[in-house]
């Protein structure tokens, strides 16, 4: 019988070394200028964003074969996408265990995670692209205090997204300035530290995410946080490369900035919509202004469903660009 057990726990580790060294804690990640360090050395991101952990159970997919293929291609973080409305329907402390769930996967394998609130609008009059992003900035401070006080002491949460992607549509949901804009932030950045978590909130700037031009002269007025853009290929015009730099790229030369969702797909693939179509060329820019700037990124989405997706199956077949961007990771272990 001890010999049994023996070869069980020996074929065990071997199965799991397969995907990297088991691990019980990650190095706490902290901000030092503009860079990312953990264990006295820099880290840069390079992840895969999931779709929703709510989604991903109800799939049969929130499970660990999930995050092992996301270890497989090479990310070193995951980004979970927090729905209000999932949130809600599911209610607070069943999410909680999703997420205890995927945060502990993620710590076997080595993974850093991001924990976003996946809203879509404009957070000061209370207007949303869509219904599944409605939620009130009392349940958006409210969430936070939640992931503030449950995940304090675990450092594989490394990043709070604190609000996924702000944006006014052209007046269609009101305005908001970018002062009343970073001063929600700093808001919800008081709270989350008087809860005692030491996670970097990701703070992102209007245009779905895109513009970070505000932070020249106006930054957010706290220290240790970093900043987010979500350049996908239709935001601008070739060459890319200088109009990123004007609208967010700069930002890099003195904060952390992290791309917490990129990526692409040709005009005839599933869920092609305008702001992703384009090609490979846009993968090599995208992750070359990265390489050459310290920028993190993670990838949307790993999901056969969501687009622009990076596979086409739950045998996780990899698509167009989740070819690309797989090699790519794997590249940047």
């Amino acid at each position: 019988m001890k010999s049994i057990c023996l070869s069980l726990l020996f074929s065990f580790l071997i199965h799991m070394a397969a995907f990297g060294q088991v691990a019980t804690s990650l190095d706490r990640v902290t901000v030092s200028g503009n860079k990312f360090m953990a264990g006295g050395k820099e880290i840069i991101f390079h992840g895969l964003d999931a779709s929703d952990p709510d989604k991903l159970e109800k799939a049969g997919h929130w499970n660990r074969e999930y995050f092992e293929q996301v270890k497989s291609w090479g990310a070193n973080m995951v980004r979970f996408p927090v729905h209000p409305n999932a949130w809600r329907s599911r209610g607070k402390d069943a999410y909680i265990k999703l997420l205890d769930a995927g945060v502990q996967w993620a710590t076997e394998l080595g993974l850093y995670v991001t924990i976003d609130w996946h809203s879509i609008g404009n957070l000061r009059t209370e207007m949303y692209q869509n219904a599944m992003y409605e939620t009130t900035r009392k349940e958006t401070y409210e969430f936070w205090r939640t992931m503030a006080l449950h995940f304090k002491d675990h450092p594989t949460v490394a990043l709070f997204e604190l609000f996924n992607e702000p944006t006014v549509m052209s007046g269609q949901l009101g305005t908001c300035s970018w002062s009343e804009w970073r001063q929600m932030n700093e808001e919800m950045i008081t709270i989350i530290r008087a809860c005692g978590s030491r996670a970097i909130p990701l703070v992102a700037g209007f245009n779905w995410a895109y513009d970070l031009t505000p932070v020249a002269n106006d930054p957010v007025k706290a220290e240790g946080v970093a900043y987010v853009s979500h350049p996908y290929p239709m935001k601008r015009e070739k060459p890319w490369e200088p109009k990123w730099t004007a609208d967010w790229g700069f930002v890099a030369k003195k904060y952390p900035v992290v791309l917490t969702e990129i990526g692409f797909c040709g005009p005839d693939e599933k869920g092609a919509h305008v702001p992703v179509i384009s090609d490979e060329s846009y993968g090599e820019a995208i992750t070359k202004y990265c390489k050459d700037n310290g920028i993190s990124y993670s990838v949307w989405v790993f999901d056969p469903q969501w687009a622009p997706m990076l596979i086409s199956d739950w045998n996780f077949t990899p698509t167009r660009q989740g070819r690309f961007f797989k090699q790519a990771m794997l590249r940047s272990r």
